[in-house]
């Protein structure tokens, strides 16, 4: 679910104004998966303008403070969000952790790196959401540890449905600044992509695993 329409429009302005965001229908990058797809998402590329990333960070910070209050930490997911969640937390005035992909096979063997207390609540902070199996195992390795996840808050959704089964059967609510559909209305707007292009984006986005570009 986006915060609102006006978040999400801004959202797609800025990150197809740096490239964090690029559609190439007729050039489809190959992700790690195999899939053929239109568009590549590295929102990592926020952290290096500083205009841009304070609107993202406060914009996320805001919308905990509304839809959970003031939570007792922020937690970003390894790697691609723990940069944002650091500025976030930092906005907030919270303390700050990050969820790793697994725990690491020495030293403390810790999943979950900084200080985190049973009965704590926490906001989990996403950079990108596609299938949501990687930000859910990081809901998942708070829980093990005894905290009460209030719910997560990503930059960007590729909007797949296998995503937002995942959620609600996880029973993780999920509200990201942005999404696939409002992106591609803003690139038609300011004529990144023609209407023709949107149509075979939009087709990609309702079987990504099948799309040929061709």
């Amino acid at each position: 679910m986006i915060f609102n329409k006006d978040t999400a429009k801004k959202t797609a302005e800025v990150l197809l104004q740096i490239n964090a965001i690029k559609l190439q229908s007729n050039d489809p990058f190959t992700w790690a998966s195999g899939w053929k797809s239109p568009i590549y998402c590295d929102n990592r590329i926020v952290l290096s303008y500083p205009t841009i990333r304070n609107y993202i960070r406060a914009t996320i910070a805001q919308n905990i403070e509304d839809l959970y209050g003031k939570p007792d930490v922020i937690a970003g997911v390894a790697t691609g969000a723990i940069g944002i969640g650091a500025l976030v937390a930092e906005y907030l005035n919270l303390p700050f952790v990050y969820v790793r992909p697994e725990a690491k096979k020495h030293g403390r063997q810790n999943q979950v790196e900084g200080v985190l207390e049973k009965g704590q609540t926490v906001v989990v902070v996403e950079d990108l959401i596609s299938t949501g199996m990687s930000s859910l195992n990081a809901v998942q390795a708070l829980k093990e540890a005894e905290v009460n996840v209030k719910g997560m808050v990503a930059i960007f959704s590729y909007g797949f449905d296998v995503a937002k089964k995942n959620f609600e059967d996880a029973n993780v609510q999920l509200h990201t600044l942005g999404n696939y559909e409002n992106l591609l209305e803003q690139a038609v707007e300011t004529f990144y992509i023609t209407k023709d292009q949107q149509d075979i984006l939009a087709q990609w986005n309702a079987n990504p695993s099948e799309w040929n570009a061709n």
